[in-house]
């Protein structure tokens, strides 16, 4: 539940929150919506980055802005790129405790969409498992994308490839609006 005084949203991670592939991310969806409640919602993503950049960067994407909402979601491109489930937990461990010490927001991190290739589900459940488990043991946030989007698939009938760019990494617009509707359920 969002703290009625939050003035600040950020968020930092990698190509989903970028954008990457679209002209409307989730991000300017949360914006709009937000601005409404005179709530800012800053990106700090960029695409192709992983949690090491997350926290080689934090000092100067996070920490001056000192949001009362902190959105941490990396994953995807960790998963698909040289970096091991331990270093993953490491990165997100150190990005929530430098955001505690630099301004106590209140911290989320979400997982990502599911995938119908079973390998590459796989490889990126070990990520969302950590994201999990990250979020159990330092009371942050844990925003289920991939179990809020499996349902709605099922729900409707969807095909994942509607929602999602040739690249099944990226979500295409579609896509990012379930991004959005399953961020709101926990930032508002």
């Amino acid at each position: 539940m969002k703290p009625p005084e939050a003035k600040t949203i950020l968020i930092r991670g990698g190509s989903i929150p970028a954008g990457a592939g679209t002209m409307r991310s989730y991000v300017h969806i949360l914006r709009d919506i937000f601005a409404r409640q005179g709530i800012e919602v800053l990106n700090r993503s960029r695409a192709g980055e992983t949690s090491f950049d997350g926290v080689e960067t934090f000092r100067e994407d996070v920490e001056p802005f000192r949001p009362d909402i902190l959105v941490i979601h990396f994953g995807i491109d960790d998963a698909f790129s040289a970096v091991y489930r331990s270093e993953f937990r490491e990165n997100l461990v150190q990005m929530t405790r430098m955001a505690r010490l630099c301004s106590a927001p209140r911290i989320f991190i979400p997982t990502s969409q599911p995938f119908e290739n079973a390998f590459d589900m796989d490889s990126v459940g070990i990520f969302y498992r950590v994201i999990r488990e990250v979020c159990a043991d330092l009371d942050c946030g844990l925003i289920p994308v991939h179990t809020f989007w499996a349902g709605l698939i099922a729900e409707r009938g969807l095909p994942q490839t509607s929602l999602v760019q040739e690249d099944p990494r990226l979500p295409n617009e579609k896509g990012h609006e379930l991004f959005a509707r399953a961020l709101l359920q926990h930032l508002m």
